[in-house]
């Protein structure tokens, strides 16, 4: 059985993007290490995960997902902060170091 997760990426200045993964932890890296140059989430530095939530159907993760996109940044905000309210990288205690 597999988990599905709709997550919420965000950068130093609260730039965000949302998503969905069968591999939170893959994602993540791909996003932080910069795998897509000309991406989003690459272009504005956006390499923090700041809110998750873990589906068993892929077909909840994407409906979540197209719902948290269409809400407005404020609400996006108090989602976040309803979870995580000092906006901790939630992928710290399990990513790999940059290789700055």
């Amino acid at each position: 059985m597999h988990t599905y997760y709709v997550y919420i990426m965000a950068s130093h200045t609260k730039v965000l993007y949302v998503g969905v993964t069968n591999d939170l932890e893959y994602r993540v890296t791909q996003h932080r290490e910069k795998v897509h140059p000309r991406s989003f989430t690459a272009r504005y530095n956006v390499d923090r995960l700041a809110y998750d939530e873990d589906y068993p159907s892929i077909r909840d993760a994407i409906e979540r997902e197209k719902q948290i996109k269409t809400w407005v940044r404020k609400k996006k905000i108090t989602l976040i902060e309803s979870a995580n309210p000092h906006w901790v990288d939630l992928s710290y205690a399990w990513r790999r170091p940059r290789a700055d």
